[in-house]
């Protein structure tokens, strides 16, 4: 069965490269895969110009539809039962984009917290062994 859609993150970035994984069995169970969007295939699918590839979080669906960012966290919460709640209170008019700043702001400094947490990116540990 192919999934309803991919969520593609920055293979570059250490806490997108720890955060998704780790949600990868959940994400699963709701119909979705992940990717890193400097996969071949995704830069064929999404058509991004260099400067936007690792810009944001985005969630693909199969049918080609994409959501962007922090609308792409609330839609994923509203799939699982256990979020679902929160997933549509972020999306409410206010809160929707006061969960905006907030992505905005996390996203313009996700590699200093990689950095700090000590999160190592995917692809620079693959470049590093060779793989």
């Amino acid at each position: 069965m192919s999934p309803k859609g991919w969520v593609l993150y920055d293979g570059y970035c250490g806490f997108c490269s720890w955060w998704i994984p780790f949600w990868k069995k959940t994400m699963n169970r709701t119909g979705f895969d992940i990717a890193m969007l400097q996969d071949k295939w995704v830069s064929e699918v999404l058509n991004l110009p260099e400067e936007l590839v690792n810009k944001d979080i985005v969630l693909l669906f199969a049918d080609g539809k994409k959501l962007i960012g922090a609308d792409a966290y609330i839609f994923g919460m509203k799939t699982v039962w256990w979020s679902s709640p929160v997933g549509f209170l972020l999306g409410l008019p206010g809160f929707k984009q006061l969960t905006w700043i907030f992505y905005r702001l996390f996203n313009r400094n996700r590699f200093l917290v990689s950095k700090v947490c000590r999160l190592k990116p995917i692809l620079r540990e693959m470049q590093k062994h060779h793989i």
